[in-house]
């Protein structure tokens, strides 16, 4: 349990990242990718789907005992929150009116952030341009994880704790990292978002406003969704830094870990990521990938190789233009 790593700084490279370059040749040899990039409508009725489903569950937990409420909102409720951020993911993308509704996106994303208890949607897509532009970019790419988090979270154990609070380095990196001017859009997500709360409480009471929040931050840490964090860009071999999930729990994350193929082809619906890495097999093929998201977080406690700063880091040159 008290095993420290041997890791002492992120793997810093010199290069830019792999997938602006890897979509032009996939392009130029299967052109007939390009009928991809279009929106998925069937996310709006997805979504819509979900919020009812949470509204459903916070109605029936609402005489519950304790114990049972606890119980659903990590066997149910943390599935339908973690499953719901990654719909705000495909939003962001404008994945569910397309870009030239931009606005209608944004506002798709702060409905289906109400059943998550916390603002969050118009922040996330902001940052999110910035891990797509700038991936492993210092300073701007908040994906990575701060250097206390590398160097604290050292051991088996103390990695197993990050894995538990892994919502609330998500939620404070950004602030540590690279701070924004808050928005419009951002204040109007906040407002939304409590007014939805008080609603519920006042509605339901304490019980299921505990579903909603606990579902929410126990989905997002200790998981077997959550290991698609790690999954993503965590180096477990050298020299690779994003990987991808083949697994069932594609099912209820929109295919987010089609990840190496999302990077190369963003502007395409996860729906269609499958359909991407069949025609363009040759290149996805022979890349390093997962099964089980499981052993992705059993793997990055137990290697004592592993650890936070397990990722590529870049020192960004030019001008760098952020949302």
């Amino acid at each position: 349990m008290g095993n420290t790593v041997a890791r002492e700084d992120f793997e810093w490279v010199y290069t830019d990242q792999p997938h602006a370059d890897r979509r032009k040749e996939i392009l130029a040899k299967h052109p007939e990718i390009k009928a991809l990039m279009k929106p998925d409508y069937n996310l709006i009725w997805v979504v819509v789907l979900m919020v009812l489903a949470q509204l459903t569950a916070f109605y029936l937990v609402k005489d519950l005992d304790w114990k049972w409420v606890v119980f659903w909102a990590y066997v149910f409720g943390s599935c339908i929150s973690h499953s719901m951020t990654l719909a705000i993911h495909e939003i962001s993308h404008n994945s569910a009116f397309g870009n030239c509704k931009a606005m209608w996106n944004r506002w798709f994303g702060i409905f289906a952030n109400l059943p998550l208890g916390l603002p969050y949607s118009v922040s996330f897509k902001r940052y999110h341009m910035d891990h797509h532009r700038y991936l492993g970019g210092d300073g701007i790419d908040v994906d990575i994880p701060t250097n206390f988090e590398g160097w604290f979270f050292c051991t088996r154990f103390r990695k197993f704790i990050w894995i538990v609070l892994q919502p609330f380095f998500y939620a404070i990196r950004p602030l540590c990292i690279n701070p924004k001017p808050i928005t419009r859009l951002e204040i109007i997500n906040l407002l939304a978002q409590l007014s939805f709360d008080v609603v519920i409480y006042y509605l339901w009471g304490v019980k299921s406003m505990f579903y909603m929040l606990a579902g929410s931050v126990l989905g997002l840490g200790l998981h077997p969704i959550s290991g698609h964090f790690i999954a993503e860009h965590y180096m477990f071999l050298k020299g690779h830094e994003t990987y991808s999930y083949y697994g069932p729990l594609n099912l209820l994350t929109f295919n987010v870990g089609y990840h190496n193929e999302h990077h190369d082809f963003p502007n395409i619906p996860g729906k269609s990521l499958p359909l991407v890495k069949k025609i363009a097999a040759e290149y996805y093929d022979n890349l390093p990938q997962y099964n089980s998201w499981i052993r992705v977080l059993y793997d990055f406690v137990m290697d004592d190789t592993i650890s936070p700063y397990s990722r590529m880091k870049r020192q960004l040159k030019g001008e760098v233009k952020q949302d």
